[in-house]
């Protein structure tokens, strides 16, 4: 093969079947939570079929891989992350992960105590852990109130009532880690 897309697709059968065999599923079970037929998963395993994107897109969420890693896609000799900040009620997120499911880690930015709109306690399935990076942060937990200020990190568990934000004047910016239903972020000292 002369064709460097034809190369990158000749590869993809047999990563989607180690992918496969590496969870113990059966075609059939992929099946039904891709919403693609068993016979379309086995002619793409095998080769007989060319991958399409709408077909890569149920099967990179159903191995919580990203779509690059099914296509083994080449680098692209550029080691920069391009960060794609999304504003959210007043916040702004900057995603720092891309991987589907698992901890997601984000930058995330509170405005200032007096241009925020008022901090309003939530719940959601899940854990969090925060690092704070620059400015103090209120953090409300429950009955209890905490002022943490740069250096400083709380980890706790979201179906516990809970709010954060800036404690004065100025934004402050955390580094926080979001995990799914029951998922604790593991932080050791040291590097170990």
């Amino acid at each position: 093969m002369d064709n460097p897309a034809e190369d990158v697709l000749a590869g993809v059968g047999p990563r989607l079947r180690a992918l496969r065999r590496t969870r113990n599923a059966t075609l059939a079970a992929l099946a039904n939570e891709t919403g693609l037929t068993a016979s379309t998963l086995s002619r793409l395993e095998n080769g007989k079929l060319r991958p399409t994107l709408e077909q890569l897109l149920p099967l990179a969420r159903a191995y919580g891989v990203p779509l690059d890693d099914l296509v083994a896609a080449p680098p692209t000799g550029d080691p920069r992350i391009h960060l794609r900040p999304v504003r959210r009620s007043g916040l702004v997120l900057v995603p720092l992960t891309r991987r589907p499911g698992g901890v997601q880690a984000y930058k995330v930015i509170y405005p200032p105590a007096g241009e925020a709109a008022a901090m309003k306690m939530q719940t959601h399935e899940g854990y969090e852990w925060f690092y704070v990076l620059n400015g103090n942060v209120r953090f409300v937990l429950g009955e209890q109130e905490f002022l943490l200020g740069v250096g400083e990190a709380a980890e706790f568990d979201t179906r516990i009532p809970h709010c954060i934000g800036s404690a004065d004047d100025r934004s402050a910016e955390l580094l926080a880690l979001f995990g799914p239903q029951g998922e604790r972020a593991h932080v050791a000292p040291g590097g170990h």
